[in-house]
């Protein structure tokens, strides 16, 4: 199996059989807005980074037959962008960082094993350890103990930070989560097991009182952190393969009850496919971005767009073991 996306299902069309929404704006933009050096920039026209590379190609690889030459000049971009010691920078000229596993994830095919770049990246980010949690870091935090510290935590449950030897984050820790779940353990680096457990406890040790999580704090000064949509969707998705986890139907609840409150784009198409991951019920998704691109054009954001493209399409093979289905059904 290809990591594009699960078999089957006929891509939706309107009932007067007019391109999709997907078809008709998301990925001409992208298409359009690929450098010409295999890249894509935050924006049309702007700097190739890793990480909207990254997410456009996990978007146009659910159709990767139809832009062989796309996705070929992308991987090579990538592969071109790596590191000597494995990681990938965020931009040109800066130190690797937590891009590394969505770079990963974008080269990864699993009809093959995992290549050597991949395997280089997987062994940066087995060796590359947050913070805290740490002997040291421990013992400071028990030095100064006070009944007003400022956030409540199991710090000795670590992920991954946006940048090595920062605190772990959420969203980072998510998408690695993801990347080692899409690899076979025989090809894990020594030790890269036990960061997975890790990782995964200190998602569940975050979540937020009442379900979801933000950033990375569930409470601060005692009081509880605000739950948001792009934290709570990654997390939710890395620990998909335990559908009865307490914390992810806590959150589930919740970010099923806020989704038609939710009015940026980019966090409809993360909710959404979310949702439909774990076979919550979701309207279709397709009418309600239509409105939000004729109120501000939201398609000058490559990732975005491509948040939106897998979205709008089947669900892809790399998001988890969930049966083949149509999203926008």
């Amino acid at each position: 199996m290809s990591l594009d996306c699960k078999p089957a299902m006929v891509e939706r069309k309107e009932a007067d059989d007019q391109p999709s929404f997907r078809e008709q704006f998301c990925v001409p933009f992208l298409l359009r807005a690929q450098n010409s050096d295999g890249g894509w920039g935050y924006r049309p026209e702007s700097e190739s980074s890793v990480e909207p590379t990254a997410w456009a190609t996990l978007a146009l690889r659910q159709k990767a037959a139809q832009y062989p030459q796309v996705i070929e000049r992308a991987n090579q971009w990538l592969l071109q962008t790596q590191r000597t010691e494995g990681a990938w920078p965020a931009s040109a000229g800066d130190p690797g960082c937590w891009v590394t596993g969505l770079a990963c994830l974008a080269l990864l095919d699993r009809a093959n094993s995992p290549g050597a770049e991949i395997l280089k990246g997987l062994q940066w980010l087995s060796d590359s350890w947050p913070a805290e949690g740490n002997v040291w870091w421990r013992l400071r935090q028990r030095w100064h103990k006070s009944p007003d510290t400022v956030v409540h935590q199991d710090h000795a449950l670590r992920g991954w930070g946006w940048t090595p030897g920062t605190a772990s984050w959420v969203e980072p820790t998510a998408y690695i989560l993801i990347l080692l779940r899409n690899i076979p353990e025989r090809f894990y680096p020594s030790g890269t097991s036990k960061r997975r457990q890790l990782g995964e406890k200190m998602l569940s040790n975050r979540v937020c009182p009442g379900g979801g999580w933000n950033a990375g704090n569930p409470m601060v000064y005692g009081v509880p952190g605000e739950p948001r949509i792009g934290p709570t969707v990654w997390a939710l998705l890395a620990l998909s393969d335990n559908l009865n986890r307490p914390e992810s139907t806590a959150s589930l609840d919740w970010l099923e009850r806020n989704y038609q409150h939710i009015s940026g784009p980019g966090s409809v198409a993360l909710a959404h496919l979310c949702l439909a991951v774990y076979g919550r019920p979701v309207p279709p998704l397709e009418p309600r971005l239509s409105s939000l691109y004729m109120e501000n054009n939201f398609l000058s954001n490559v990732v975005v767009a491509a948040w939106a493209c897998l979205a709008l399409g089947t669900v892809p093979a790399w998001l988890g073991s969930a049966p083949a289905m149509e999203i926008e059904a």
